[in-house]
């Protein structure tokens, strides 16, 4: 909430005049003028008039003693790219005395549309109104929406005061994210269930993990003989498995991808980060966010309390991400070294030869490892005009990755995301009959 008071003084009074009202000042000076040339008390009379005008109502503007105060409130405050948001805005007169003529207009980037303007009529002591407007993107990012201008003008048009609160909000528009279905990969619960032995269960009589007894703990977990050598109730702690992780990878550098806008190959990689990411943490993953450029954002463990603040923090994130300039997918490799347990998504735009040796090496630090492997040419249409140009190529980097036990889902221009996941499946079950047709 933010207020605003009205200004006094007859400079500000005489800057606030408006086309109207500094054409009837000079239309009054110049009859003036020529009255007392000419002798001619009625021209005199109107010169007066029409001087006087213009300045008695930027005195009464002036004179109007009011204070305003203003709020905006955002829905969604999170939206997705292509989905309409609304501002409520609402403006109180805190003031004993009825406001005048009152002129808002919001300042908001050009990306979202033009600036609203509204004309509020009269609000009466203590009063309010609420006014809305929509703002639409279709590009990721985060837009600040204000200050709020107020403009106070008189019922004749003549003068006009312009203020401008200080409150400003952000709307943060997310990459587009789409529900992929069910599939269940290969070691992609590496960490968690029925194949990782529980903590309690690894432990002896002696060395069972203990804590206080809290009211409403149930008697059968007291542990007696802790109980008697603390001389304090102790129960065993509650079994708790350990959450399965993941890591998404996204390829942000600037040669690995092709086309301009949100139909670039970078913005369908952001939206496949984005969809998986919050698939995964929605069925209880740790996710994780890691690009080239080194950046990381954790999942529910790393600041945030639920799964929907989890999202929130992975979708800023990638709301955010831009192209960078590095050759390299050295710094994401490390990080997935250095806490590559558990399953791995990698998005990845085009490869040379010795990016590909990395990551099928990296293959061996992680359990199952899926690649959506771009094929930026039909991005940058070159596979219209010349249908084998750098088939072979990305052939054979999908060759390369999938010997080293990669999952690997080329993507190509117009490739629904969740068709790639339910083929990921597909091909994980298919590897799997494979290793046991070898052994």
């Amino acid at each position: 909430m933010a207020s605003s008071d009205t200004p006094s003084g007859l400079r500000a009074g005489l800057a606030g005049l408006t086309t109207r009202g500094r054409s009837f000042l000079a239309a009054g000076v110049t009859a003036v003028l020529c009255a007392y040339v000419l002798g001619q008390d009625a021209l005199l009379r109107v010169g007066v008039l029409l001087t006087a005008l213009p300045l008695v109502a930027a005195l009464l503007l002036l004179r109007t003693r009011y204070r305003v105060a203003s709020g905006r409130r955002l829905s969604p405050h999170r939206a997705t790219a292509g989905q309409e948001a609304r501002v409520h805005l609402r403006v109180d007169n805190v003031s004993r005395v009825p406001t005048g003529l009152l002129q808002l207009e919001d300042k908001v980037p050009y990306v979202l549309g033009p600036r609203p303007r509204f004309v509020l009529d009269r609000i009466e002591p203590h009063g309010h109104r609420e006014v809305s407007y929509r703002v639409r993107s279709d590009l990721r990012g985060q837009y600040p929406l204000g200050p709020l201008q107020l403009r106070l003008s008189d019922p004749f048009g003549m003068c006009e005061l312009n203020r401008a609160f200080a409150a400003s909000d952000l709307l943060t528009v997310v990459p587009r994210v789409q529900p992929l279905p069910e599939v269940r990969l290969r070691g992609a619960w590496s960490g968690q269930g029925e194949s990782q032995a529980r903590s309690v269960a690894l432990a002896g009589d002696d060395d069972v993990i203990l804590r206080e007894y809290r009211h409403g703990d149930d008697l059968r977990r007291v542990h007696w003989k802790s109980t008697a050598r603390y001389g304090e109730l102790m129960v065993r702690r509650e079994e708790q498995p350990q959450r399965a992780r993941a890591s998404v990878l996204l390829d942000t550098r600037e040669s690995g991808h092709r086309g301009t806008g949100p139909a670039s190959s970078f913005e369908w990689a952001v939206s496949c980060a984005a969809s998986v990411g919050v698939h995964l943490m929605e069925r209880g993953y740790q996710v994780r966010l890691l690009t080239d450029t080194g950046l990381s954002v954790p999942g529910p463990d790393g600041g945030a309390n639920t799964v929907s603040e989890a999202s929130g923090m992975l979708l800023d994130a990638l709301a955010l991400v831009d192209l960078s300039e590095g050759t390299s997918l050295s710094r994401g490799e490390e990080a997935v070294r250095l806490g590559g347990e558990g399953l791995l998504v990698a998005v990845l735009g085009t490869l040379d030869e010795q990016q590909t040796a990395r990551l099928a090496r990296l293959r061996r630090r992680t359990g199952t490892a899926v690649a959506f492997l771009i094929d930026t040419d039909t991005w940058a249409g070159l596979r219209l005009l010349a249908p084998e140009t750098g088939g072979a190529e990305l052939r054979a980097r999908v060759r390369q990755l999938r010997e080293a036990g990669w999952t690997v889902l080329p993507a190509r221009a117009g490739d629904s995301v969740p068709d790639l996941w339910r083929a990921a499946d597909r091909a994980d079950s298919a590897a799997a009959h494979r290793e046991e047709a070898d052994a």
